[in-house]
């Protein structure tokens, strides 16, 4: 059934996709053109996108085949300006600005595992799940159980320590290496539940399923391949917007925006500017990230980690 929210329709939707109003503001100036969503998941952005933006195109990219499948049906009343790709982002969104190049107005990421994913046990990404798998793309080679039951100790700890900032990484490490081989992302979770922090408003297996995850989808790689495509593209106006929902990703999108509105790159030693101060290719939109507003919190608890930063590139 459809809901109605502030800002259009999300047409059957399973679930509000988060901070919709702020990306419906990120491209309300893009009055045509298109707009790529990278990671299309369930088509809530999409919908919204297309719905509050009547002459724009839409080109959508899915790694997941449910996702393909459902949004395609979820899309249909845009049919006619709707272009579905599946395959990775950072690659299909680099093929797309190659080939529609000044036509694309706008870029749309939002990085991290979709709530349905995470709701549906079978694909393992949830600490109740009874499979450990978390692949984004159910056919790539490299699931969670290769990760946590055949990579070396050391490999685990630095995968948890960077990617999960889990501050007793080694113990967990020594944990998850004494009592493998597991099954389950819910015999994982059980296993070292005693050794994570409590009193917190997330599960304390959270943080380890999370770096797992990333290290399986190679999550940080795809966001800097995504934003090396982006800078490489030659697009002379373009809205970047992108959601993360970890710190890590926030970082490599705050230091790569800031990278990009910056004139002069000498060394900052350098006695004067020998470059020519003339290397920003736009500028920062968001000073600070955009987060989400009381009502969606209490409408949707999963928004709370989210956050949004936009980038307009304008080159001359």
């Amino acid at each position: 059934m459809a809901i109605k929210i502030e800002g259009g329709t999300v047409q059957e939707t399973p679930h509000i996709p988060v901070l919709y109003r702020e990306v419906i503001e990120a491209f309300a100036h893009c009055k045509e053109g298109i707009i790529v969503d990278c990671t299309m998941g369930y088509g809530g952005h999409s919908s919204l996108l297309l719905e509050n933006n009547p002459a724009l195109s839409l080109i959508g990219i899915d790694q997941d085949p449910t996702a393909i499948a459902f949004s395609t049906k979820r899309l249909e009343p845009f049919a006619e300006r709707v272009e579905i790709r599946q395959g990775r982002f950072s690659e299909v969104a680099k093929e797309a600005m190659s080939q529609k190049g000044e036509k694309v107005c706008g870029i749309l990421a939002d990085i991290g595992v979709s709530s349905l994913q995470l709701d549906q046990r079978e694909r393992g990404f949830s600490y109740e799940s009874d499979t450990l798998d978390m692949r984004m793309n159910p056919n790539a080679s490299l699931s969670a159980a290769e990760v946590v039951n055949d990579y070396l100790q050391s490999a685990l700890e630095t995968i948890l320590r960077e990617y999960g900032e889990v501050n007793n990484a080694r113990k967990v490490a020594e944990t998850i290496v004494a009592r493998r081989p597991f099954g389950s992302a819910k015999e994982l979770s059980n296993a070292i539940f005693h050794l994570m922090p409590k009193g917190k408003k997330i599960h304390p297996s959270t943080l380890v399923m999370q770096a797992i995850r990333i290290e399986v989808n190679d999550e940080l790689g795809e966001l800097t391949r995504l934003l090396d495509a982006i800078e490489s593209s030659g697009i002379r106006r373009l809205r970047v917007a992108i959601v993360t929902f970890h710190s890590l990703e926030d970082r490599i999108v705050k230091n790569r925006f800031s990278k990009w509105a910056k004139n002069c790159i000498c060394p900052d030693d350098a006695m004067r500017c020998t470059c020519g101060n003339n290397h920003a290719i736009g500028k920062v939109i968001t000073k600070k990230p955009l987060s989400a507003a009381e009502d969606e919190l209490r409408a949707n608890s999963r928004s709370r980690s989210a956050k949004l930063r936009i980038f307009e590139i304008r080159r001359d």
